[in-house]
């Protein structure tokens, strides 16, 4: 079932980047995104250099559909998280829902470090997306009753 768009405001954008600043530095991340599963980036702090983060993003979202996918062909619902370890760099993307917290870190890290400090920013950033999407969801009810009220032929009559 696809799920409705819902809007994230200031300050739960604001929010958002404490704590992805906070997961950088708490796991010596070279860099961390935050990912809707169609690939759109919506945060990232940390050293980006000359990634080009649009596809970075789409490519994690790939990654994690395709692993979604290989998970019900041996009887999973989901795999929670996904891990690619390279010689100097790895990626850890953690889902949230509707989302991916991905994080790229390199020696100065470790798996475990990384694995313990995401799941705690994935509380954190679960908690202010559904807080965006309830207040999505309540704005949209209250905007369909103002409107509800509104006829064919009284915006006809306004034309006329």
């Amino acid at each position: 079932m696809a799920q409705s768009p819902f809007i994230i405001q200031e300050q739960q954008f604001q929010r958002i980047k404490i704590v992805l600043a906070r997961l950088c530095v708490e796991c010596a991340a070279r860099v961390v995104f935050l990912v809707d599963r169609d690939g759109q980036t919506i945060a990232f702090h940390g050293d980006i250099g000359d990634m080009d983060t649009t596809s970075f993003s789409s490519l994690a979202a790939g990654n994690v559909a395709a692993t979604s996918s290989m998970a019900k062909l041996i009887g999973e619902d989901v795999f929670p998280a996904v891990v690619h370890e390279g010689e100097r760099e790895s990626i850890f993307i953690s889902v949230i829902g509707r989302s991916l917290l991905v994080v790229v870190f390199d020696e100065r890290s470790t798996l475990g470090l990384v694995k313990l400090r995401t799941k705690r920013a994935s509380f954190e950033v679960a908690s202010i997306l559904d807080e965006a999407v309830a207040e999505s969801a309540a704005f949209s009810m209250s905007k369909n009753s103002i409107f509800a009220e509104i006829t064919d032929e009284d915006i006809d009559s306004l034309f006329s």
